[in-house]
């Protein structure tokens, strides 16, 4: 069961069709249709996939019936997301019975730990392809056409992409994405990540910043920096006798404009470090807004989850952040119904969030996952309906902490980047501010792109809402 309080920001998206890239005026001979599921890193993921077959001839399309070629980018961490592309498959075998040549491919992190069945066993595709194989698409997309099975899930120690610019997909012109780093070095007991996406390994700097200036140079103004942990990049040349850290590359990154935001995600709370808070102190552009994923708030918990850190070190990391960056916006990751949970543990996570009042969660009951250290060393042993109702008790009072952080805000004035017209009125924009919430905001003669201040007037529990003032 999967629960996610603001859909606007949703890092766990359970299926998205991708667009062709705007203003690719291009004819393809051939067309590629790819769905995405998870993580920001595994859209970020399609992106270089669609870099790649653009290469070979093959464009995007968001019309099923016309694409040559369906992939899924798949997500594990949670079995509802295996449940959907399942689905997703049945439904494009059928396609396969009356459309010949018509090929279907699995990507990422289902690719790896399901290849046996979705090749042989039900059937379901034609290639599948890990996370570090996508440069051997072109080579997998011709054999699979020769009706032959094609696969490749070799994960790698060296691959970051860092020489592909991904083709910005479904983007809105104004926000991106960009990978630093990839795989994770954590084994947390709950996670597939490791044996999915393998070992740490970071991007060289100079990609990155090259990527980011190329955006702020497009227009874009905002870049979110992507890893599974990417307070860990830690990047050496030799070369020039120089080392890179995480809190050295939102320097680089910052420097480029004044007028291009920086985002990042996902912190691990044990390497998060005050050079990395200073760093955001000192540049306006590198927003005040942390994700650092708690998980649970009992020490034993966290224990058993291989998290590293007791509930008071998280506190204690919680405190500094907002010593440091007192208008800090805070988010988390919380999973009920771990195993062996009691009452007690999960008290603690519900004490714990009292104590942070984060303004945004990501909230699940704990869905065992086959091949982690969870599923090798405990028994799923909490009842479903415990889990579920745990997960309501986290999810309500969540609910109640948002309404009042939207609730402090009112009467402040925000800088706002506008990111759109309103899904709700062609008459309103919307954007986020520096804590990363959505204001909406009449339109007037602001365009997207812009940055527009904004003195907010009411709330809901999800989205501030304001007026455009005029600030010397």
């Amino acid at each position: 069961m999967l629960e996610i309080v603001d859909k606007t920001h949703d890092e766990h998206r359970q299926g998205e069709a991708i667009a062709p890239q705007a203003g690719d005026t291009r004819t393809y001979a051939k067309k590629f249709y790819i769905e995405s599921y998870g993580c920001q890193m595994n859209f970020n993921d399609s992106e270089i996939v669609a870099s790649i077959l653009n290469n070979e001839g093959f464009g995007a399309t968001r019309n099923v019936e016309e694409a040559d070629l369906v992939l899924l980018n798949t997500c594990s961490i949670r079995e509802k997301a295996e449940q959907t592309v399942r689905k997703r498959l049945t439904e494009f075998k059928k396609t396969k019975k009356s459309r010949p040549g018509f090929l279907v491919g699995v990507l990422g992190c289902m690719a790896e730990r399901l290849k046996a069945q979705f090749l042989e066993e039900e059937k379901l595709v034609d290639l599948v392809v890990g996370p570090d194989a996508y440069r051997t698409l072109p080579a997998l997309i011709e054999e699979a056409g020769t009706g032959q099975k094609a696969i490749n899930v070799l994960l790698s120690r060296e691959e970051t992409y860092a020489d592909i610019s991904p083709v910005r997909l479904n983007s809105n012109g104004v926000t991106a994405f960009v990978s630093i780093m990839r795989g994770c070095n954590n084994m947390c007991a709950f996670c597939v990540v490791p044996f999915t996406r393998g070992r740490e390994r970071s991007r060289d700097p100079y990609s990155i910043v090259a990527e980011a200036t190329d955006l702020f140079e497009r227009g874009y103004r905002e870049v979110t920096l992507l890893g599974q942990n990417v307070d860990s990049y830690y990047f050496v040349d030799e070369q020039k006798d120089e080392t890179v850290t995480f809190a050295a590359l939102l320097e680089k990154v910052a420097a480029i404009s004044p007028l291009l935001r920086v985002r990042f995600s996902t912190s691990h709370p044990k390497d998060i470090t005050d050079e990395v808070l200073f760093t955001m102190a000192r540049h306006e552009n590198i927003c005040n807004y942390i994700h650092l994923p708690v998980q649970s708030g009992s020490t034993r918990i966290l224990q058993l989850m291989n998290r590293t850190y007791t509930r008071e070190w998280y506190m204690k990391k919680v405190d500094r952040i907002k010593e440091i960056l007192p208008d800090c916006g805070l988010s988390t990751d919380v999973i009920t119904g771990f195993c062996t949970e009691t009452e007690e543990d999960h008290q603690d996570t519900l004490a714990m969030m009292e104590y942070a009042h984060y303004d945004l969660a990501y909230m699940f009951a704990y869905s065992e996952r086959p091949g982690t250290l969870a599923a090798r060393r405990y028994t799923d042993d909490i009842p479903e309906e415990v889990k579920k109702r745990r997960l309501a008790e986290v999810v309500a009072l969540h609910r109640r902490h948002t309404l009042e952080s939207m609730q402090q805000d009112v009467g402040k004035v925000f800088t706002v980047l506008v990111e759109g017209v309103s899904k709700r009125s062609e008459n309103d924009l919307f954007g986020r501010n520096d804590q990363n919430k959505v204001v909406v905001f009449p339109r007037g003669d602001h365009q997207k792109g812009s940055y527009v201040k904004v003195k907010i007037v009411s709330c809901t529990a999800g989205t501030l809402i304001g007026k455009p003032v005029d600030i010397d």
